[in-house]
């Protein structure tokens, strides 16, 4: 948006709509042009007109770059939480498969002893039996 041209248009009598109205007022010229009237009626100078807007312009930049950071942490943070979410999560998961090879390899381990006295016991049959 050029700014002087949409002051010079507000200057000179232009009406804007609501949305426009918003616009304006949100990049300062219609706060330009509260100042310059007061200028014009004499109470206070040009000079003291250009701080003030210097004055509102640093103090909406700043809101503007606070709301920035709240948003940037906040996200930080909402990330930072789902990924102890996952982390939780993937631990919880790892658990459960481990305990699952544990109880498989118990199992297996089982057998293969079940296996071995079932080898054991002929043996031991034949050597009885010599």
């Amino acid at each position: 948006m050029n700014f002087e041209r949409a002051l010079y248009w507000v200057n000179v009598g232009a009406i804007p709509t609501d949305t426009v109205r918003s616009i304006l007022s949100n990049e300062g010229v219609l706060l330009m042009k509260h100042l310059q009237g007061g200028v014009k009626k004499g109470a206070f100078d040009e000079a003291e007109a250009q701080r003030r807007f210097e004055a509102w312009k640093q103090k909406k930049q700043a809101a503007v770059d606070a709301a920035k950071t709240s948003m940037a942490t906040k996200a930080q943070e909402e990330a930072k939480a789902r990924l102890e979410a996952e982390q939780a999560k993937n631990a919880a998961k790892a658990e459960a498969v481990a305990k699952k090879k544990a109880e498989i390899l118990a199992a297996q381990a089982a057998a293969a002893a079940e296996a071995a006295q079932a080898e054991e016991a002929p043996a031991a049959e034949e050597a009885a039996a010599e």
